[in-house]
């Protein structure tokens, strides 16, 4: 087990730097293209469309670039940078300079969200303890979503969108900071600086698709992103135009978001034993479309509320399990090309809905079209039921560490004086 003040080091910035930045998308991105810029579908699914591609290639190059020199180098760098990008978004006051430089963010951001998700192999040497680690970093970065959008909330309402994004830049300096701290062990192949980029590339690819366990795991993960698509370009208008409020209101409901991601994740480790699984995976992947239904089946705020807390109650039970998963069917020398692959394919399911959902909102309206690829999730999670007791079997015949025993949360909060 890593020293426990390097866990403590990685919590603490990986919170730091999630809060800044989820400030700076619901309110920085989302708010200031839909209430000070006055986007409409279109231009709202081209910035998301961006802003998810440069994400991919983020996330490609990151994959590569970890498995090379190890999460906590690309994680400080990648950290820097994004306070270039950050203080950027400051400048930008016309829609396509936001949609170049929130790109730019998107490109830097993404392999701060792929180093954060393949640490934990890096910080561990017992098998066993990787959901534990897992489950404190989630724990730092879902506390961040819950806090976050509210901050960003009322810097908007008392001051000005721009300075989200200061914020957003000394947040990201505090995490590398925090992290340029903490040891870990080296990449665990030696030959790695002899091969080509791209021969490694397709070597974590094969992995992601040659592995059946690691292919349904990408799906799943796709799936949560599927439930999600439509949202990068229609949320900000399901409350400015169906709902009818201000702003602030994307981070409130986020902040709520966050609240209940939160206590799905304290909730995973006494869930019973069958639904720590690739099935409990599945049945958990059918209620997060569910979920989406309830969030935007309503335009009274305190029913959107509920939903946003049940909603995120669900993805906060399965992104913890998910993570622990794929770390533990993937070779640890892989670990940051399959994280990278599983970022990617997770872009590549919000992807698809923005393709649709402007033409579709404009035919049967926001709201319906929101319920609609909730409803789509779903039904896909539903039909992968049988795929996911065959990765089980799978599973239990190789003899990998079953998931119940390896999740081992604390008794209580971890503490920064540990």
């Amino acid at each position: 087990m890593a020293p426990r003040k390097d866990i403590v080091r990685l919590v603490i910035a990986r919170f730091t730097s999630r809060a800044g930045s989820e400030a700076a998308f619901f309110i920085g991105v989302w708010g200031k293209a839909a209430y000070v810029l006055h986007a409409n579908a279109v231009e709202l699914a081209v910035l998301m469309f961006c802003l998810s591609i440069a994400s991919i290639l983020g996330s490609t190059a990151a994959g590569v670039l970890i498995d090379r020199y190890g999460p906590r180098k690309v994680l400080v760098f990648a950290e820097i940078g994004f306070v270039v990008a950050a203080m950027a978004m400051i400048f930008a006051d016309t829609l396509p300079l936001l949609i170049i430089v929130a790109s730019a963010w998107g490109f830097l951001g993404a392999p701060v969200v792929t180093s954060a998700a393949s640490f934990a192999p890096h910080l561990v040497t017992d098998e066993s303890q990787l959901a534990k680690v897992n489950s404190w970093i989630e724990g730092g970065a879902s506390l961040a979503f819950a806090v976050g959008p509210a901050v960003g909330a009322l810097l908007a309402r008392y001051a000005h969108v721009n300075w989200i994004f200061v914020l957003d830049a000394a947040t990201s300096l505090l995490a590398a900071w925090l992290v340029w701290g903490i040891s870990t062990q080296p990449p665990a192949r030696k030959d790695l600086h002899e091969t080509h980029a791209i021969a490694e590339l397709r070597e974590g690819l094969k992995a992601a698709y040659g592995l059946r366990p690691i292919r349904y795991y990408l799906l799943m993960g796709s799936l949560v992103w599927l439930s999600f698509g439509a949202f990068g370009a229609l949320e900000p208008l399901f409350f400015r135009d169906v709902v009818g409020t201000g702003i602030e209101t994307i981070g409130w409901m986020n902040s709520v978001f966050g609240v209940g991601f939160i206590t799905g994740a304290l909730l995973l480790p006494r869930l019973p034993r069958r639904m720590l699984s690739a099935r409990g995976l599945a049945f958990l992947g059918v209620f997060v479309g569910l979920g989406a239904v309830l969030y935007v089946g309503w335009t009274d705020l305190r029913m959107i509320a509920l939903g946003a807390f049940v909603w995120a109650f669900v993805i906060g039970i399965l992104e913890p399990l998910l993570r622990t998963l794929i770390h533990r069917d993937t070779p640890r020398e892989l670990v940051g090309r399959v994280i990278g692959t599983s970022e990617v394919h997770r872009r590549g399911g919000e992807l698809i809905p923005l393709a649709i959902a402007p033409a579709l909102a404009g035919a049967i309206g926001v709201q319906q079209t929101l319920i609609s690829f909730g409803v789509l999730a779903s039904l896909i999670a539903a039909a992968s039921f049988i795929e996911a007791g065959a990765i089980d079997r799978g599973a239990k015949a190789r003899g990998a560490i079953p998931v119940p025993e390896t999740i081992r949360m604390a008794e209580e909060p971890i503490s920064p004086n540990l």
